[in-house]
């Protein structure tokens, strides 16, 4: 706003445009009519007496009723697309911990013999990384945005979501392969051409987040769980891993959120659990 009213200025005092009652004036009264032109206070007490003055003077005020309407449609859109993606990150950190874990996720679904809930979540979260990708490619700003929780954000729910995806398609028994495909074909969609708009190229990972190490102890979880799992699981999953994981990690770095592991922090307490003093209840 105060470009456009700047810039104003600098045309009227640039054309050494009359104003009445002064006749020529210096560039702050051109300022002062500038911004009273913007805001369209219309108070009179200069005013342009050429026609050229009077044209950039309309415009203006044209201008200034046009960044209102842009400014009150604008921010409730930006919120109302937050709010949307933020609701189903909340919900996630009951089924998959805080921050989110694809392998906790699927332990405790088996803990409470709902193994098949699990493509019914990843339904839900195909359409949520459609919407994701709709307003977020609409308002890259959007990216930027952080949740309001601690240990949370969109870049971490949607990693852990791929991840699911990708050890479902692997060999995890119990859920939808089908599901599983087209929730992670969406959500792989999404995180590409947020990097795009982003001009963020892919980027191989500095660091393995399933390492020979961990791939045995998410074996070792899941089974004591019940959930059968294929012999070559890591073999399975280093192609499917490799379509996103370069991706989510260059918009790590740009938007400055942190991914989200595998495995479960051994000392991770959910945010639901915790309370403002940041202990656990």
């Amino acid at each position: 706003m105060i470009g456009v009213v700047v810039g104003f200025a600098l045309v009227l005092w640039g054309l050494n445009t009359p104003l009445a009652p002064v006749g020529a004036a210096p560039f702050g009264t051109h300022l002062y009519v500038s911004a009273t032109s913007f805001v369209t206070l219309g108070l009179g007490d200069y005013a342009p007496t050429s026609g050229a003055g009077h044209a950039i003077v309309a415009i203006e005020a044209a201008a200034g009723f046009a960044f209102l309407a842009l400014t009150i449609s604008y921010l409730p859109v930006l919120y109302q697309a937050f709010s949307r993606r933020e609701v189903r990150i909340s919900m996630l950190d009951q089924w998959a911990g805080s921050p989110p874990s694809a392998v906790e996720l699927l332990r405790r679904a088996a803990s409470y013999d709902a193994l098949a809930s699990v493509s019914e979540l990843l339904g839900t979260w195909e359409r949520w990384s459609a919407e994701l990708l709709e307003s977020h490619l609409s308002y890259p700003v959007l990216a930027y945005f952080r949740s309001q929780h601690e240990h949370e954000s969109w870049l971490a729910a949607l990693t852990s979501i791929l991840d699911l995806s990708s050890l479902v398609l692997a060999g995890v028994g119990g859920v939808s392969t089908w599901q599983a495909r087209r929730t992670f074909a969406i959500s792989r969609h999404a995180v590409v051409d947020l990097a795009q708009v982003l001009h963020m190229p892919p980027r191989p990972m500095a660091t393995d987040r399933l390492d020979d190490d961990a791939v045995s102890r998410a074996r070792r979880i899941l089974e004591e769980a019940g959930i059968e799992v294929h012999p070559d699981l890591e073999a399975r999953m280093r192609p499917l891993r490799a379509k996103y994981e370069p991706y989510v990690y260059v918009l790590a770095g740009r938007v400055e959120m942190e991914l989200p592991d595998f495995l479960r922090p051994a000392d991770a307490v959910d945010d639901w659990e915790r309370t403002a003093w940041n202990e656990p209840e």
